[in-house]
């Protein structure tokens, strides 16, 4: 093979490169891991490598593997190489995990019972198929949904794990404990219907080169080279197949995985971090090359990122640092901010200030880390007439949780609004049809009365029978105890009372899907947002008004989104705010995760300052208000290890982190101290510290100005403000005058 190696002078696409990034490209031999920092030029690498070893006669195309986690990759990565080769790439094995899975797996689908025109199911086959296998089980589908078991299914399968493996140890108590038997069945209905869903592409595929050592050895003589994007983020099922393939007896490893083990986020969907930090360990005598030279961010921006993901203990270590002469830049702004409104008004008036400077708007992003927060920054955004979009989810008046609870506001509110009741009616599952619904319309239409007064009329009539009988008069109750209290107690208490009693809260914390926490916290935000309203029709009418505004989303806008979905993007500025204990890092990764879920939380933090260009600011709010109360707030931990030299301070409670760097290290210690006593969404008043203030005492606040204290609970004040009117504030935040 050396004989079809040029000779001669080195190729122009090598003299473009950095030192490191030519030695990434010509190790070709041998295994390889190239620890690519944000903005290395990680693309280039991968696309550059696929073509010197085609231009450099070591391999022809269809010998080279090389995987991708998304279709989007591939593709960029296809047109990258014929670029450099000057003609069509033809003949690649290049794609996805599961697109060349499935590729192989049409040539050896008798190995696992199927043929080769066998059919992937999609997420809705899937789920209605495995309906039908629990048929015969009698679950009880409230307590634990289709959607949940599959979840379980297809965990084990990222993890390798086929119907023989499951031991009595992997099994849970879920589905009474019949989770292994369902999967057994599901899979024999697969087999039956010449089927496989996505996860049974790579299980497949894995599992028959493992039981047929004449299979792998064909793809150990087919691929003389592999190629994987993105190391960092396979699954163990996904480790496992790059494994086999790579290992050969008596022969090098051409294996070259690229990735950052620092920008590991996605635990959460089976990613292990573990598979790129043990890759020496995997392959004996792999080179390691890190590209650490930044082409995307001031100095500035790289030394606080860097700083920060240092305190990380289970990474294989690099520092960036600019690649580019002109990247000196302003330091990073942390700015500390009296409350979350205060932090949406902020970050608007800058967004301003920037538009009228010439800043294109598409170069401006907000990054959250729950999509609880995007509410507060919408609004504002919308009051300012500043067009945005919400990248990779909904805006969130439009989520469907959120127009749920609207629903059942916009009933209590107006008990003739069908609409919002036939909304409602049946979620959660009361036990009503299409045929019960319609014989409550007709009802309705022939007495000319509402549907919800049809359906007390049917109820007292005893028109409704069965299970729907029972629960719409609880529902009925639950409507009117609510409209109740709203002259009793208020529009926040009894919104509260409304969600929890109807059981719409109980159906998502039944729900074991990933996305039913965030649902969740958005709920909790919607609540909160009602404080800001002085009634309920106050409220509905403002929702209706934020919703009816034109999408002026175009080219020209800019962007919110989360922190995960901010991953490969980059932007000239970023805001990204929440930064406090409980938010970010977030409560319950640390609950779940400990350890090794705060050292995700600390590199997503890194993905996020690492994806602005020019101007990085973060922001942490002294207290938020939660169910109409305020909540003190600590400041994240990620605050106090940004390196001081690149960091600036501002804002009204800037001082609070001076204070609080002023002491000997909170975090110091234990994982995670004083989170437990501070969650952000536990309602309950502190009652462990007694005011020093009284009923009378006048009192000034930064953002309320001057009041007199009403009612004095623990360091809670009812203060009487002159012109904000009645508030509940922390002692901490007045001043006696």
């Amino acid at each position: 093979m050396d004989s079809l190696i040029p000779t001669g002078p080195v190729p122009d696409y090598l003299n473009r490169l950095n030192p490191e990034q030519r030695a990434a490209i010509e190790t070709t031999d041998g295994p390889l891991l190239v620890l690519a920092g944000a903005g290395t030029g990680k693309t280039r690498v991968l696309t550059t490598r696929f073509a010197h070893i085609l231009l450099s006669g070591r391999a022809r195309p269809n010998q080279i593997l090389a995987v991708t986690f998304t279709n989007k990759a591939a593709r960029e990565m296809r047109k990258r190489v014929s670029a450099l080769l000057g003609e069509p790439a033809e003949g690649l094995w290049l794609g996805t995990f599961h697109a060349l899975c499935a590729r192989m797996l049409r040539r050896h689908a008798e190995y696992v019972g199927l043929t080769s025109s066998f059919t992937i199911l999609d997420t809705d086959d899937q789920l209605r198929l495995l309906k039908q296998v629990l048929e015969p089980y009698r679950i009880d589908t409230k307590r634990w949904p289709p959607q949940a078991i599959m979840g379980v299914i297809q965990r084990w399968k990222d993890r390798g794990l086929v119907p023989d493996a499951i031991t009595a140890a992997e099994d849970t108590d879920f589905a009474n404990g019949r989770c292994a038997e369902i999967y057994t069945d599901y899979q024999q209905r697969l087999q039956q219907l010449n089927a496989c869903d996505f996860g049974d592409l790579m299980l497949h595929m894995t599992e028959i080169m493992r039981r047929h050592p004449d299979v792998l050895a064909q793809y150990h003589r087919f691929f003389r080279y592999i190629l994987v994007d993105e190391y960092q983020d396979t699954n163990t099922i996904q480790y496992l197949w790059l494994r086999l393939l790579a290992h050969r007896d008596q022969q090098p490893s051409n294996i070259c995985c690229v990735g950052d083990d620092d920008q590991s986020i996605y635990s959460w969907r089976g990613a292990e971090v573990e598979n790129i930090l043990r890759f020496e360990r995997d392959f004996p005598g792999a080179k390691v090359v890190r590209l650490e030279r930044n082409y995307r961010s001031t100095r500035q921006i790289l030394g606080a990122a860097s700083g920060l993901i240092a305190h990380n203990e289970e990474r294989l270590g690099k520092t960036l640092h600019p690649g580019r002469e002109d990247a000196e830049g302003e330091k990073v702004r942390v700015i500390s901010v009296q409350d979350s409104d205060d932090e949406a008004r902020m970050v608007g008036t800058e967004i301003e200030r920037l538009r009228a400077d010439g800043h294109p708007m598409r170069e401006i992003a907000i990054l959250v880390r729950a999509g609880f927060q995007t509410r507060a920054f919408e609004e504002r955004l919308i009051t300012l007439g500043l067009p945005y979009r919400v990248v990779g989810g909904l805006r969130f008046y439009e989520r469907a949780e959120i127009r749920d609870a609207i629903a059942y506001m916009r009933v209590v509110n107006q008990p003739s609004d069908d609409l919002a009741f036939e909304r409602i009616i049946n979620v959660p599952r009361r036990g009503v049809g299409m045929t019960g619904l319609q014989k409550m319309h007709m009802h309705a239409r022939e007495r000319q009365i509402p549907l919800t007064a049809a359906v007390l009329e049917m109820l007292g009539a005893g028109d409704i029978k069965g299970r729907a009988k029972e629960q719409l008069a609880a529902l009925m109750r639950t409507l009117g105890a609510t409209r109740d209290m709203l002259g009793r107690e208020g529009h926040v208490v009894a919104i509260d009372h409304l969600l929890e009693d109807s059981g719409y809260i109980d159906m998502w914390k039944a729900d074991k899907s990933p996305d039913a926490p965030g649902r969740l916290e958005n709920l909790k935000e919607l609540v909160r947002s009602l404080a800001d309203y002085e009634n309920l029709g106050g409220f509905l009418e403002h929702v209706a008004l934020v919703m009816d505004t034109e999408d002026r989303a175009g080219e020209d806008s800019m962007s919110i989104m989360t922190l995960h979905g901010a991953k490969g993007l980059e932007f000239d500025t970023v805001f990204l705010p929440g930064w406090e204990e409980g938010v970010f890092p977030s409560q319950r990764t640390l609950d779940e995760g400990g350890l090794k879920g705060l050292e995700e939380e600390r590199r997503l933090a890194y993905v996020g300052i690492t994806r602005a260009r020019r101007l990085a600011t973060i922001s942490h709010a002294a207290n938020r208000r939660i169910y109409g109360n305020w909540q003190s707030a600590i400041p994240s931990r990620f605050v106090e290890e940004l390196p001081a030299e690149h960091i600036e301070t501002r804002g009204d409670t800037a001082n609070s982190r001076r204070s609080f760097l002023g002491r000997p290290a909170v975090f110091g210690s234990a994982p995670f101290p004083l989170v437990a006593s501070r969650r952000v969404h536990d309602v309950t008043p502190s009652t462990s510290a007694s005011s020093g203030m009284k009923v009378g005492v006048r009192v000034f606040h930064q953002k309320f100005g001057y009041g007199t204290i009403t009612s004095v609970e623990g360091n809670r004040l009812e203060v009487a403000f002159e012109k904000a009117g009645p508030k509940r504030v922390i002692d901490t935040f007045v001043e006696q005058v």
